[in-house]
């Protein structure tokens, strides 16, 4: 045996080992939120009553139903009381006002939410203002949204943005000074997105589908989070070696679903990359369990 022989397939696994090394570490998003859930658990179970959760559902979105549907799981794994308040297509905003007013009064209903989207004749914006503060555990109010930009901090956040930073402090990634590329300015994600990054000391630029050169900004960015829902709209030759990429975006393409980001070739350049799924979307719910388990500890049950 000569000694090339010997040598080759020790080189070969050299090689495998440091492609092995060169890919992201995984922000891995599914195991911190059960770790989360476990400990709503125990929270929930120290109050005097069952903290109730009540979610508006207007028409058959098949994507809301989804979402929906994992809450309710989320919400029964914790302990906490689902109720699904449903509605047809044709409803009118008068009609879901009065079912606002009506859990807002209800003592054993201590967070509820409005399923977005809502159809064209519904005044979205009349709708979300008509929760109650103190129940809005979507952090959809305009109340809370100021609260967050002044960083006062028992405001409700936005689940979303809120499991995103919940998920860059449990690893350990300091956003003081950090160049923040934020695409998408949604009044859901981007926005409060970028109000809690700033809040924390980071240099933040939004970008949005009238961006003119998106890769000018992303280039430069140590983080990027994308939430547009626009599959494989961030790709390898948009970001730099070693950033941290959070990819909010969620959509099914030939019955697989996908990011914003080409995950298997950035993967292989970034420093931390969420996957989708199992990265930002089971936080979004964990964010949610823990702000309805805020208000019933709040209620004081």
């Amino acid at each position: 045996m000569t000694l090339l022989n010997c040598v080759h397939p020790l080189f070969g696994f050299f090689i495998f080992y440091l492609h092995l090394r060169m890919a992201a570490q995984i922000l891995d998003g599914k195991k911190l939120a059960t770790e989360i859930l476990v400990d709503l658990k125990a929270r929930a179970e120290a109050l005097p009553a069952t903290p109730g959760l009540a979610v508006i559902v207007v028409g058959m979105d098949p994507a809301s139903a989804s979402y929906v549907g994992q809450k309710k799981r989320a919400a029964e794994a914790v302990g906490i009381h689902f109720e699904e308040c449903a509605f047809p297509e044709t409803v009118t905003t008068d009609e879901l006002l009065l079912t606002i007013a009506q859990l807002n009064h209800r003592a054993d209903v201590h967070g509820f939410i409005v399923q977005l989207p809502l159809p064209a004749q519904v005044d979205k914006t009349a709708v979300l203002a008509a929760v109650n503060i103190d129940k809005d555990v979507d952090g959809f109010h305009p109340g809370n949204h100021g609260q967050n930009i002044l960083n006062i901090p028992t405001a409700l956040a936005p689940a979303t943005p809120a499991g995103i930073m919940r998920m860059l402090d449990h690893y350990k990634i300091d956003l003081t000074g950090q160049e923040v590329v934020v695409v998408g300015h949604s009044n859901i994600v981007g926005k409060p997105m970028a109000m809690m990054l700033i809040n924390r000391d980071a240099t933040v630029t939004v970008c949005h589908q009238f961006t003119r050169d998106l890769a000018a900004h992303t280039k430069n960015a140590d983080i990027v989070i994308s939430a547009t829902g626009v599959p494989g709209l961030i790709q390898k030759d948009m970001i730099k070696k070693g950033a941290i990429i959070v990819d909010v975006g969620c959509s099914k393409v030939k019955n697989r679903l996908v990011g914003d980001v080409d995950f298997e070739a950035v993967e292989q350049i970034a420093s931390y990359i969420t996957p989708v799924p199992g990265g930002v979307g089971p936080m979004t719910v964990a964010m949610l369990m823990e702000h309805v388990i805020r208000c019933a500890e709040r209620a004081d049950i």
